[in-house]
């Protein structure tokens, strides 16, 4: 019997996730298949009993439904407790269970390209939305000791820090004094949805004073270079977008739900080809 996959959420039309996902059934040789689920923020708790009573295996999570979904499953992992957010559920053993892969995803994306060892590196994270959430509390209790938080909205980025239920001596940052203290950070993590296509020429941060030797990641993959890669680019650090995170992320899901990871170099092709493979 062909087991049932998804995403849920709203709008959820433009994702790509079941274009990598039954790619990679089809690859291992899973009978599976992966579909669209457009739900309301109304329908939530509908469509997760339907979820279950339909014997759907796992689904993915995405806006605005990450955290609303959580007093809906039966289990929830400790981090994604932590992140106050899921992005995929497993049906085990009749139970719907709720993890966050993000963090970890990013994770994996980042030690990808920055082989360099995080241990006494100085990391500046801008924004304070959910995906800095998510990103944050997962390097924290990787063992990074040093992030900070830059947000245009201070009281954000406090509240961010506040909440990490995990040993950290964060500093929170406004822009302008991020700006004026680039230069102290090695890698620097950009999460907000300023230079995300189709305002390409928005950035969240002027990089004139950034360290040489530094590292910059941008979580938006279309474009694949963002004004802020360009201009890191242009001032000899390394750069990174948001593609690998999105590949891995995704192939951590797969690897709950089936117990295999797959090729994440095989699913950023097929993003990169949905794309055009272009930068804009």
């Amino acid at each position: 019997m062909k087991k049932i996959y998804g995403v849920m959420g709203d709008p959820i039309e433009h994702s790509m996730s079941p274009e990598i996902h039954n790619d990679a059934f089809i690859n291992h040789n899973i009978n599976a298949c992966y579909h669209h689920f457009h739900v309301r923020q109304a329908e939530l708790a509908d469509a997760v009993r339907g979820m279950k009573a339909i014997g759907v295996s796992g689904f993915n999570v995405t806006i605005p439904h990450k955290e609303a979904i959580i007093p809906l499953l039966d289990e929830v992992d400790e981090l994604a407790l932590a992140i106050g957010a899921v992005n995929t559920v497993v049906k085990r053993d009749g139970k719907l269970i709720g993890y966050n892969t993000d963090g970890n995803g990013f994770l994996q994306a980042l030690r990808e390209q920055y082989t360099v060892s995080m241990a006494g590196k100085k990391i500046l994270i801008v924004g304070a939305g959910g995906a800095a959430r998510g990103i944050y509390f997962t390097l924290v209790k990787e063992g990074a000791d040093s992030v900070d938080i830059a947000n245009r909205t201070l009281e954000k980025a406090e509240k961010l820090v506040a909440e990490c239920p995990y040993p950290t001596n964060s500093r929170t940052l406004s822009i302008t004094e991020a700006e004026e203290g680039l230069g102290d950070y090695d890698v620097i993590i950009q999460t907000t949805a300023a230079g995300m296509s189709p305002h390409i020429d928005a950035s969240p941060i002027e990089i004139t004073n950034i360290k040489k030797g530094a590292f910059v990641s941008d979580i938006i993959y279309n474009p694949l270079q963002t004004k802020l890669l360009k201009e890191a680019e242009r001032h000899g650090a390394g750069i990174q977008n948001g593609l690998g995170m999105f590949a891995y992320q995704a192939a951590l899901a797969f690897e709950i739900w089936t117990g295999i990871f797959p090729d994440t170099n095989r699913m950023k092709e097929i993003v990169l080809s949905k794309l055009g493979g272009n930068t804009c």
